[in-house]
């Protein structure tokens, strides 16, 4: 089983690599190593590219996290010199002056300053607006007189104005011990994203800076519509949110596949001193795209040598090989077809196939004679199987091929069908009497005299079965059927034949008449039914009678009915 299993799978691959696969395949061997050369070189440089981008961009992150943290810095040290102020001086009010004449005009990304009593209400502030307001339950602040440092809160809205700000708190009792005011800064957003313009006006690059939280705090100015949003709600940057914010590494990189499908490489870098980071998206796509065109373009002239191999080929392996052999089977099957007078054209022929077109040519020749001889064969056998050879006449197989020929010719045509159904009477005994040979002559004689009938009546003969005809009337009513049958019967009397155990002393025969129409509701069986049937009345009514539809046509030339 194994084994004729290994070969129908044998014979299935050789069907896959027929001629023209196999020259395809020589043709792709030879040329396809050199391409595949040249686009793995390709993909080695996009790679080195992509590398030093990173590197590049990895130091931009350093770079403008440097920057960041000296804007920072600088936002300290403006606080711990109010701080100063407000530990030494001793008096709000007169703090609070001071503060407003000494705020750097130099710094604007300090958008105001502020001095916070103990009850966390704003005591004195460069823009009066926010004075009285109650800041007691900002975390940065609780945050600031618990650590006694420095610290700079999350993304927040101002809530005067409702405007996006970063708030850095500095404790007095950092100076002072036992001071609980806080001095508080407000940084501007805006000059942290422009701090950032020489990060985001690269093309394929994304750059954000976030809060512990990740939500962005300061992007370039391309990318102002990101400042308030979370990390994760940005389209190129969601995927890596939650590694670039969790991370205790200072800085590190990541690589990922953004949802629009691209490759994408992120650095991020933390703000010293601060919870911030500073995160950096390349897309190695653009970074690259001068080398994938280079790629695309090798690929395209890979696929185009390949195929311009593929065709050529095809085109030699169908001139070459296949034209001949489709030729040679196209012969081969007008050969199946029976048309023995085709040849094979040798001078359309290469010459290497023309020993097979010669062998075609003698193959055809040698067919045409054993066809005919065939023919020949076949026609006898024909009428050896549908004649009976002791009568002469139609055998029973030759009978029911002519009733259906005849009931379908009568069904179009509209015509009527006799059929008469001839036994002779009393056979057996005429066997028991006279011997075998006797009863066959008897037959053979009663086949010439329905022969002769049936040439004169224009009807079909033919041996049922043993000692019973039967006579095929086609366009004959019912009538004329019946003055047939008187014949029939008549000259099979008048042969004079003896048959001392009959009581007619001769031998006679009864014969059963039946008449259709033919029509969809009929078939051809039900003719020879009726036919029998009435034969049978015949027998009944004493044999050597005529009988149609059970009317009885008595050898005086009377009627009546059959019982």
């Amino acid at each position: 089983m194994s084994r004729v299993s290994f070969n129908r799978k044998r014979v299935k691959l050789k069907k896959v690599l027929g001629i023209r696969a196999r020259l395809a395949l020589l043709g792709l061997i030879l040329v396809t190593p050199l391409m595949l050369e040249r686009v793995r070189s390709l993909e080695n440089t996009r790679a080195k590219q992509v590398a030093l981008a990173s590197a590049e961009f990895t130091s931009l992150a350093r770079h403008g996290a440097d920057l960041q943290r000296e804007v920072i810095s600088s936002v300290e040290t403006v606080l711990k010199s109010a701080a100063y102020i407000r530990a030494t001086d001793g008096g709000a009010g007169r703090s609070c002056d001071i503060m407003r004449a000494s705020v750097p005009v130099n710094l604007p990304w300090i958008r105001s300053l502020m001095i916070v009593g103990g009850d966390g209400r704003i005591q004195c502030s460069t823009n009066n607006a926010y004075v009285g307001l109650d800041l007691s339950d900002r975390p940065y602040l609780l945050k600031a007189r618990e650590s006694r440092d420095f610290v700079l809160s999350d993304f927040l809205l101002a809530r005067p104005t409702n405007t996006p700000i970063v708030m850095a708190a500095y404790p007095v009792s950092a100076i002072e011990g036992g001071a609980d005011s806080i001095v508080l800064a407000g940084v501007n957003l805006d000059w942290m994203s422009k701090i950032m313009s020489n990060l985001g006006n690269r093309s394929g690059v994304t750059a954000v800076m976030v809060d512990s939280a990740g939500v962005v705090l300061a992007a370039p100015a391309g990318q102002a519509g990101l400042i308030g949003r979370p990390l994760d709600a940005v389209p190129l940057l969601s995927s890596i949110a939650e590694g670039a914010i969790d991370s205790d590494q200072p800085e590190g990189s990541l690589s990922f596949t953004a949802i629009d499908g691209s490759r994408r490489m992120v650095n991020f870098a933390r703000i010293a001193g601060t919870q911030s980071r500073l995160v950096v998206s390349i897309d190695e796509g653009r970074v690259s795209a001068a080398i994938n065109r280079e790629i695309h373009t090798a690929y395209l002239q890979l696929g185009f040598v390949c195929l311009f191999v593929l065709l050529g080929a095809l085109v030699a392996a169908e001139k070459l090989i296949i034209q001949p052999i489709e030729t040679m089977a196209a012969m081969a099957k007008r050969f199946g077809r029976g048309e023995w007078s085709v040849r094979a054209a040798r001078k359309s022929l290469p010459a290497e196939f023309m020993p097979l077109a010669r062998a075609f040519n003698e193959m055809a020749a040698q067919l045409r004679k054993r066809e005919r001889e065939l023919v020949a064969t076949n026609d006898r056998l024909t009428v050896m199987a549908s004649i009976d050879m002791l009568s002469g006449l139609a055998n029973r197989r030759g009978f029911q091929s002519r009733l259906d020929l005849e009931w379908m010719k009568a069904q179009q045509s509209g015509s009527e069908l006799s059929l008469l159904m001839i036994d002779v009477d009393q056979f057996k005994l005429f066997n028991d009497t006279y011997g075998h040979p006797e009863g066959d002559a008897c037959l053979s004689r009663l086949g010439e005299t329905l022969s002769a009938v049936a040439a004169e009546t224009k009807g079909f003969a033919g041996r049922y079965g043993g000692e019973e005809f039967c006579l095929l009337l086609p366009n004959t009513d019912a009538g004329r059927a019946l003055e047939i049958g008187e014949m029939v019967r008549s000259a099979v009397q008048n042969l004079a034949m003896p048959h001392s155990t009959s009581s007619f002393l001769t031998v006679t025969a009864s014969v059963g008449v039946s008449c259709a129409r033919p029509n969809d509701k009929q078939q051809p069986g039900d003719l020879i039914e009726a036919a029998d049937a009435a034969l049978y009345a015949a027998k009944r009514r004493g044999r050597n009678a005529v009988v149609e539809h059970g009317v009885v046509r008595l050898t005086d030339g009377g009627m009546a009915m059959a019982s």
